[in-house]
């Protein structure tokens, strides 16, 4: 326990935690699960780039940088979309990659900027502690729902060609006719955000607010932060995935209103 009162975690204490898992592995293996590469792989992953954020962020509280926050927030948004290009199962046209981009980056830094300017405070919005970790926290929530929303989008275009085409047949426009598909992808999206709120509190308590209570904040406090970190990330989810599905649903159908598969649409690059 350091001076401040806070556990801090000795080398052999975070090696013990490294062999929890290779415990893991070995179960894996004996069971004939073929899961040891990816187990391994995303720890040592995960590792590295925790030691790198860390020492990037203890440079960044100690030289605090306007112009840097904002370059650490374009890479952080540029590796986003690049991550959320590979999540989808098909290849994308050049139309909905910049439907995608402008959604996520739009998106976020619209919800980043109010949750900064308004919920915590004018005065320190340019805060690495507050910028960056807030910023990560919106950002990441809004790949994974806009990754799930893509996937949603052209698999139930495919699925449902012949309804949409019916519908197209007896007078209907490309929105109405998609307009249920929009609306199950928009489900689809923010439909983990959901549960984790729901479950919040009860089933489970979550990273952030377990991590403030550990390193000392009050328990109040943290709840405070938590709720409102929550709202965000909602916010930041259901806007950024409103903006793509309301724009990326025109892209399956051609100037005569006619659907295209998402075979038809796509060219793999």
């Amino acid at each position: 326990m350091n001076k401040s009162g806070i556990v801090d975690i000795e080398l052999w204490q975070l090696m013990a935690a490294y062999a929890y898992v290779i415990v893991l592995l070995v179960i894996v293996r004996i069971m004939g699960i073929k899961r040891e590469k990816i187990i391994v792989m995303s720890s040592i992953r995960m590792t590295l780039q925790l030691i790198i954020a860390g020492y990037i962020l203890i440079y960044l509280f100690n030289h605090p940088s306007f112009w840097f926050l904002i370059l650490l927030f374009l890479l952080m948004e540029g590796f986003a979309i690049n991550n959320t290009f590979k999540r989808v199962k098909v290849p994308l046209n050049r139309e909905l990659k910049k439907i995608i981009a402008y959604s996520l980056g739009g998106g976020t830094t619209i919800s980043l900027m109010y949750f900064l300017l308004v919920v915590i405070g004018s005065n320190t919005w340019n805060d690495p502690r507050y910028f960056i970790p807030i910023a990560g926290m919106l950002i990441g929530n809004s790949m994974t729902g806009i990754s799930l929303g893509i996937n949603r989008l052209i698999d139930s275009m495919r699925t449902e060609r012949d309804r949409i085409e019916g519908a197209l047949m007896l007078g209907a426009t490309p929105k109405t006719a998609s307009k249920d598909i929009v609306n199950k992808a928009f489900d689809a999206s923010i439909l983990p955000t959901i549960n984790s709120m729901l479950g919040m509190g009860i089933v489970f308590l979550p990273g952030m607010m377990t991590g403030q209570i550990l390193s000392g904040t009050s328990p109040l406090i943290a709840i405070k932060y938590q709720i409102a970190i929550m709202l965000g990330i909602l916010g930041s989810v259901a806007f950024t995935v409103l903006i793509f599905v309301h724009r990326a649903y025109k892209v399956f159908f051609n100037k005569d209103a006619q659907l295209l598969l998402p075979e038809e649409t796509v060219t793999k690059e």
